[in-house]
Parts: structure tokens; sequence; C-alpha cells
């Protein structure tokens, strides 16, 4: 019987459903990590670009993306409250054993999650309530809460990839607990900056790809191109230096976690002048079966020589490392995540190139065709390099200290996977629900565009400049209390 069936039957019943439903409400909440960290900073670029230049349509989007903004973050406030749940429902091993070492990271993001819902409040209100510029500061702090709780949570996981800052007493329960080790590990780094430069580049793609699509159905304004070049510029500058990050943890894995490092590469034996092998499936006796084979590829990545040495999987006994399936999967994420961002590192040089030369946007829809896409492509690397990361630490949750199986929870695994089931009913309703606000908002802001360019007096609050006079109130829309309208100030 292959090795993977025997740690399989050997496993409790509960691994496979608590697994299945962290992994589906992870990958549920990461969809909308990008918007939430670095949206606002996107956002403010916009808002800065309308008051430095006067220009009453970059304010306009600014307004819109930041009502987007408040609907993004309520939703996301379910999906993490969800999760946050689960590491102590799901994995009370590890929380009940390592929380005290490494809790702090949970702590740092939940103060910056409260202090990003003040903020995006604040920012809301202020739109015509607030001086010009008081508005813009006050909407400063906020990309920092942004990345503040990215540190938290950053902290936390890399500690779970190489944990250190702690003691074991001779009961095997960490003791002398350093919190700044703790926190400050040796993947702390390369993991933070290139999770915050992907999601710059994944929300810069994202929010230029919906006006790429205007643009391909002939929407070709000033609003359109703005809302277009603003968020692009953005990400085509952070694409290579992201390709470059990328490059640089792989390193740090290749030398911190080298069995990891194998998974993702499906190296089987350690040895010099390794070859890379482009997707391709682990078997059990370590042949690869399909894929791409470049001779010396991967040991000259690792080290920039030829002769540099990769470990291999069976390095360590077979219950310590990856099995065949989680190593292939674990390379099929991180090859698509390369391809990804090569193909996004094109694009971008696609961009600048024309920009350079000509001092405009390109013209062609055989660029705007891979912009449009270029979003959903982001969303799916940033997917595949959480699968990679996690599923190649198999089978450890704490890093060569504690496994998977023996975090988890005692609940029936029946229970789990009617749990698994509920969620992910849950999960179909709340993105549908966010999916329907997001078309309606599309719809009431075309309309009031619409009735602006006919010479009308729109009746959304989006309509009019953000900061100046208001629109007057039509005859018959006065309110009948004798109170002040409250039409053009952004209330219902």
């Amino acid at each position: 019987m292959p090795t993977s069936f025997h740690l399989l039957a050997d496993a409790p019943a509960q691994l496979l459903p608590a697994r299945e439903l962290m992994a589906f409400t992870l990958a549920s909440h990461i969809i909308l990590v990008p918007l939430g960290v670095a949206f606002p900073f996107i956002t403010l670029v916009m808002h800065y670009r309308g008051l430095r230049r006067k220009d009453a349509t970059a304010l306009l989007l600014a307004r819109r993306w930041s009502a987007v903004m408040a609907v993004q973050f309520a939703v996301g406030i379910v999906t993490g409250t969800v999760l946050s749940f689960e590491f102590g429902l799901l994995w009370p091993g590890l929380m009940g054993r390592w929380g005290d070492v490494f809790g702090v990271g949970f702590g740092v993001e939940a103060w910056a999650f409260f202090l990003e819902a003040v903020l995006i409040a604040i920012y809301l209100y202020g739109w015509r309530r607030l001086k010009p510029r008081t508005h813009f500061l006050l909407g400063l702090p906020l990309p920092c809460a942004a990345l503040l709780g990215a540190f938290g949570i950053l902290a936390a996981n890399s500690w779970m990839n190489t944990p250190q800052g702690f003691s074991l007493d001779s009961g095997g329960n960490p003791v002398d607990v350093n919190v700044w080790k703790a926190i400050f590990t040796p993947m702390f780094g390369p993991q933070y900056w290139h999770f915050v430069v992907g999601m710059i580049l994944t929300a810069g793609f994202v929010v230029a790809g919906v006006y790429a699509v205007g643009w391909l159905r002939g929407r070709r304004d000033h609003y359109h191109r703005l809302g277009f070049a603003v968020p692009f510029t953005i990400a085509a500058v952070a694409t290579p230096v992201q390709f470059v990050l990328g490059d640089s943890i792989a390193r740090s894995v290749f030398h911190k976690q080298p069995v990891k490092f194998a998974a993702m590469e499906i190296v089987w034996k350690t040895d010099t002048r390794v070859p890379e092998y482009l997707f391709g499936r682990l078997q059990e006796d370590g042949s690869i079966k399909g894929g791409i084979r470049i001779p010396l590829l991967d040991s000259f990545l690792a080290g920039f020589s030829a002769d540099t040495e990769v470990v291999g999987l069976t390095s360590v006994p077979a219950d310590q490392r990856p099995t065949a399936t989680q190593a292939t999967i674990a390379h099929w994420a991180f090859d698509i995540m390369v391809l990804i961002g090569s193909a996004l590192v094109l694009l971008a040089l696609w961009y600048g190139l024309v920009w350079l030369r000509h001092r405009r946007l390109p013209a062609s829809k055989w660029f705007y065709g891979p912009a449009a896409c270029a979003g959903v492509a982001s969303v799916v690397a940033v997917e595949s390099g959480w699968i990679a990361t996690e599923v190649g630490r198999q089978p450890w949750i704490v890093y060569q200290n504690m496994r998977v199986a023996e975090a988890v929870t005692s609940t029936r695994s029946t229970s789990l996977w009617i749990t698994l089931g509920v969620v992910m009913v849950v999960y179909v309703f709340l993105f549908g629900s966010f999916l329907v606000i997001l078309l309606k908002m599309r719809t009431r802001w075309r309309l009031a565009d619409e009735q602006q360019a006919a010479g009308g007096t729109a009746q959304v609050p989006e309509a009019d400049t953000p900061y100046g006079p208001r629109a007057p109130v039509p005859a018959g829309d006065a309110p009948s209390d004798g109170g002040a309208s409250r039409a053009g100030d952004g209330r219902p």
C-alpha cells in the first residue's frame, strides 16, 4: 500500500473535514484581502490626484471607491470573524499549547481591524462635511492600519513556518517566551513584503480590470481612462518588484524550510545539478510523470550554480514530509503563481513601454483584453501562493514542533462535515449579496452619469463634485418636515 494511504489511515477522522473547512474559509477570505489591504491606498492616490489637479472626476472616483471599500470591509468582517473562531474551535491543540508564543500577532491584527473600521467610518462621513485637506489627511492612516493588520497575521503565519522565541520544558510545553523573536522570525521579512506588494498589485489589477472591460465595451471617456490608469499604473510598478521579492522568498524557503522547497519543486532525492520541472506529478516511488523538464535549472535558481545541492523529500522520514500528492499540489500551485506573475510582468512592461514612448495609454484591444483578465489572474496567483505555503509545510502546523493531526479538535467528524456544508451555503449567499450590491451601486452611478450628461440633476450623492456647492433640490423633493434636504450631502 502506498505511503500516503498509510499516513491517511493513521490520521484522526476529524482531520480531513477540519482541514477542508479551514481551507474553504481561508480561500474565501483571501479573495477580499487584496481590497482590504491595498484598496485604501489606491483610493487615496486617486483622492490626492483630484485635490492636486482640481480634477472633479478623480474626486468622484475616490468617493465611489470609498463606498465600495466600506462594503468590502463589512463582508470581510464576517469572513475574518469566522476564521478567528475556527482557530480555537478546529485547532485547540495549536492554540492551547502555542497561543502564548505567537498569539500576539492575532492581538495586533484585532487592534488594527478595529482602528481600520473607525478610520473608514470617518473617511466616508467626511465627504462634503470636512474641509478637503482635512478630509484627505484623516484618510492617510487608513493604509497604515491595513498594513498593521497584515503585520499581525503575517507575524503569526511566519512563526508557524519558522518557529522561534521560546524554550521547551520537560513536558514539551513552551516556556521563556521572547515576544520579539516570536514576531520577527527568519521568514517574517520575506513573507510580509511579498504579501504586501502582492496585495497592492492584485488590488490594482482588479480595480483596473473593471475599467478595462468598460474600454472594451466602448466607454473611453475621461472617467474610464482615469479609473483604469491610476490603479493599473500602481499595479504595473509593483509587478516587477513582486517578481524580485518572489525570487527572494523562494530562496529563503530553500534555506529555512528545505523540505518544503523540495515539495514545491518535487525533488525526491538530495542531489546537485537538479532539473526544474514545470508542472508534472510526483509518484510514490519518486518518479515524475508529465511536465516539462529543464536540466540543471532548479539547482541554478536555488544557488546561482548548477552544483548547488538541493535537499530532497527523502532526507526526512515519510511521516515528517508532505506526501507525493501534497507535494504535487504545492508544486502546481507554485508553478501557477510563477506563470501568472511572469505574464503580469510582460503586461506591465507593455504598458510601460507605450507610456514612455507615446505618453498615453495603450490603444490596442489586444492589451485591454489581458488587462481585463489580470485582476482575476492575480487573485488566482494569491490563492496559489497560499496553497503552496500551507500544503508544502505538511504535516506540520508548527514546523518541526507540532503536526496538524496533533492540533485538531476532538469534535465528531460528522459535525464538522455538516458545519462545512452550512458554511458553504452561507458564504455563497454572502458573496452573492456582495456582488449584487456592487452591481446595484454600478447601475446607480451609471444612471447618475447619464442624467448629468443629459443636463439633468442627478438624484444620487455621487453625482456632485465631493467638494463645492451642493446641487439644488428639485421642486417637489423638499422634505415635508421643513428640515434641510439630504439629497446632496450623501445621506439617504
